[in-house]
């Protein structure tokens, strides 16, 4: 080789990597520090300064192989070939692992002058993707146990407590004769309790069924301001019972491509949430207008806002933010979660911002693609053309 074996010695010294050049007479042309700590060839004994003969220098590193996989297996068909080969990685005795290429080198005119063989010790690297693959399983079977237990739970829970409610709703009819005020307050609170739980429960079991991965969304044309219209008049109770007055603009724009019984109930629960935290007298304004191929929802309140630090910790299931949690407001934590499972399942997002008059509150926004997510996916067994 044309350059200086000082300057070669040097380059290989500043490699992050354990090296060796050999030269087309497979000789030793420069070797570094890491490749002989590698591989330990000063504990063997094995000669390996420059014009020593390879042959020693790849018996002991072969012999450091757990397997001895040939250390220059296919290296003449790759430099035939002109390109870098890549061996697999290699487990050592030691119980280390390596990843090693070779480099053929050439001159200007693209004659072979030898080759460049680098190894890295990736142990740690696989240890980490080891332990982070085990993670990751164990996780999705706590995820499958906790959606278990919280399917039975809910399914157990459901019939004994649509007794209670029946029973409640009987007892309050006058036919079964009069109540006094006293007792009429027991049964509306023990009434008003239970409707409660039934929410909870309706909430756990649909995040069950929308976090399965088997589920399909039968999707077709929704007509945007339609939706929300009926959305709106159907909280119209939630939202007068609250003291809030609601406000809907919505402009005219091409039919949404999803899943409109799934979306629907992302819009209720952003306008129940938006009632629940904006005090009486406040406004919930819901606003939406295509913006390219993608529509845009907007879901503005006057209420308490949403921290910065847990704008995206509501989101995650079973979180609410502090000021919610200590102001006494009811709730799983589960609703935004479901919400936003169900626009990103329709290739969408749901964020959450500071509302932007900056006199406090939140602004739930949700940008939908017109086309739906790609590629769509496959319709539901049994479900309408659209």
């Amino acid at each position: 080789m044309h350059t200086a074996p000082a300057q070669v010695q040097a380059v290989l010294e500043a490699l992050p990597r354990a090296a060796i050049v050999q030269s087309g007479d497979e000789q030793v042309i420069a070797v570094n520090r890491r490749f002989t700590d590698m591989f330990g060839l000063d504990a063997a004994g094995v000669a390996h300064t420059p014009g020593a003969p390879l042959g020693p220098v790849v018996a002991a590193v072969c012999a450091t192989f757990a397997e001895r996989p040939a250390w220059v297996v296919d290296t003449a068909h790759a430099i035939a070939a002109r390109r870098v080969h890549r061996t697999a990685e290699i487990l050592l005795t030691d119980g280390r692992t390596i990843r090693r290429d070779v480099e053929p080198l050439y001159d200007a005119d693209r004659n072979l002058l030898g080759s460049l063989w680098t190894a890295e010790d990736v142990t740690e690297e696989k240890r980490r993707a080891h332990a982070l693959e085990r993670d990751n399983r164990t996780l999705a079977e706590l995820a499958s146990q906790r959606n278990e237990f919280v399917a039975l739970a809910s399914h157990s829970l459901r019939t004994p407590l649509a007794s209670v409610i029946s029973f409640c709703e009987l007892l309050a009819d006058p036919v079964s004769g009069p109540l006094t005020a006293e007792q009429r307050e027991f049964l509306d609170a023990v009434h008003r309790n239970a409707r409660r739980m039934e929410r909870v429960i309706t909430t756990l079991m649909e995040t069950t069924v929308m976090r399965a991965p088997q589920l399909n969304l039968e999707f077709g044309a929704v007509d945007v301001p339609r939706m929300l219209t009926h959305a709106v008049l159907d909280r119209i109770a939630t939202t007068e019972a609250a003291g809030v007055f609601v406000v809907l603009d919505a402009s005219p724009g091409p039919p949404l491509h999803g899943d409109e019984l799934r979306l629907e109930h992302v819009l209720a629960n952003l306008l129940e949430n938006a009632a629940k935290f904006t005090p009486p007298g406040g406004t919930v304004t819901v606003t939406a207008a295509p913006d390219g191929d993608h529509w845009t929802v907007d879901v503005a309140d006057t209420g308490i806002g949403v921290p910065e630090d847990y704008r995206e910790e509501i989101f995650s299931g079973f979180v609410r933010a502090p000021n919610a949690e200590n102001g006494g407001f009811a709730g799983t934590g589960l609703g935004l979660a479901l919400s936003r499972d169900i626009v990103r399942r329709h290739g969408g997002d749901l964020t959450v911002a500071d509302a932007p008059d900056g006199e406090g509150g939140a602004v739930f926004t949700v940008r939908l693609p017109v086309t739906g997510p790609h590629p769509a996916p496959a319709p539901s067994p049994g479900a309408a053309a659209p």
